[in-house]
């Protein structure tokens, strides 16, 4: 089958990785996407282990439609059937870039009209729309004229780790944290600090990385799960085997926050983890550190203005780079911002300069070397 591995923009590269290290070959790289070849055991597994993916569609056809017409004849052109009964529920989910079809919602209203009435007309009957929780979430992606139609295998975001209790205020997508910290190249052996952790999600990410945990350890259900023809047997055998591969090591992860309330937030999502003495969260002002973290690897993300007001965000910058300089020594530290202009004011040599997208929002992300 071919699949769409679905990303934010400027991850391609990275979930491009994951796939190859997990032994996907002939992968092709494409706007917030990598496409890849498998069979059912490969889906399963890209599901259970890829970190930077945001879901897995399952590509089923292509169509040319110019009007609403073609559209609808086409989608009744599949034989649903076979994914779906009377009994089952199914949900349709579109994205169109299209002069000619411009509202994605009445794409998905004539999808599902498509579907609903090949049902009417063999069996007197149609299946259940259920927007929340389908037994089928069918992607509809619409460019121009052309038209791709894709189940979702993953059946809602893969972010959704299931580990998160407590969040603060706007955390971080866990894909997205997840990115970063690949694209830091972490060796899981120097202590990792976040002196900004919020509720706690790029530490924890970090966590998982360097356990060797499955991202979706936590989280029970998947859109194939569901299918007609899912294979339990093959789906224990999977998660039997991945989690087997956890190790004992639990790295050292520091994780900090000026906000009581963040902290508690931190606390309680790692205690899912049971992470031991390994795990230091405290809360802390970056800004009256003392030189207790020297040699870590650093990864953070400050608030910008459209997540939290900052009173004067080019002087929060300043800040920023005049305590790494005074009290991370021989630290490396990454930070992450949707402030595109205020980061430029750390003041300190960056060694490398990333282009990402959180959402819409356009974002950088740059390496600074505490010599």
């Amino acid at each position: 089958m071919k699949v769409i591995a679905k990303t934010f923009q400027g991850l391609e590269e990275v979930l491009n990785q994951e796939l190859v290290d997990l032994g996907f070959k002939n992968t092709k790289i494409v706007k917030r996407a990598v496409i890849f070849n498998t069979d059912q055991e490969g889906l399963y597994r890209a599901n259970y282990l890829l970190r930077t993916a945001l879901r897995l569609l399952v590509s089923m056809q292509e169509f040319t439609v110019s009007n609403e017409d073609q559209l609808y004849n086409s989608v009744q052109s599949i034989n649903w059937s076979k994914y779906l009964n009377v009994n089952r529920t199914f949900a349709i989910d579109t994205v169109t870039n299209s002069s000619i079809f411009r509202h994605s919602k009445y794409v998905a209203f004539k999808t599902k009209d498509a579907i609903a009435d090949q049902f009417r007309k063999k069996t007197g009957r149609r299946p259940s729309v259920d927007v929340e929780n389908p037994d089928l979430r069918i992607n509809v992606m619409i460019n121009d004229t052309n038209m791709k139609i894709s189940l979702d295998s993953s059946g809602g975001s893969l972010h959704k780790r299931n580990y998160r209790i407590k969040t603060g205020d706007a955390p971080i997508n866990e894909v997205l944290a997840a990115g970063l910290i690949l694209l830091s190249d972490w060796d899981k052996e120097k202590p990792f600090l976040d002196p900004m952790c919020g509720s706690g999600t790029i530490p924890i990410e970090a966590f998982m990385m360097g356990q060797n945990r499955p991202p979706q350890f936590f989280r029970k259900d998947f859109g194939f799960t569901k299918w007609r023809h899912f294979d339990y047997e093959l789906w224990d055998k999977i998660r039997k085997e991945e989690n087997d591969k956890m190790l004992d090591l639990k790295p050292t992860i520091i994780c900090s926050d000026k906000d009581q309330y963040a902290v508690a937030a931190s606390e309680k999502n790692f205690n899912r983890f049971r992470p031991g003495r390994t795990v230091w969260i405290k809360q802390d002002d970056f800004f009256e550190s003392t030189k207790n973290h020297e040699g870590c690897h650093i990864v953070m993300n400050p608030p910008y203005d459209n997540r939290l007001e900052l009173e004067d965000d080019i002087e929060f910058y300043k800040k920023v780079g005049d305590t790494l300089k005074q009290n991370f020594t021989g630290s490396e530290a990454w930070i992450f911002s949707g402030n595109v202009e205020a980061i430029k004011h750390v003041g300190l040599k960056t060694s490398r300069k990333l282009h990402l997208f959180n959402g819409p929002l356009p974002c950088k992300y740059h390496k600074f070397e505490l010599h």
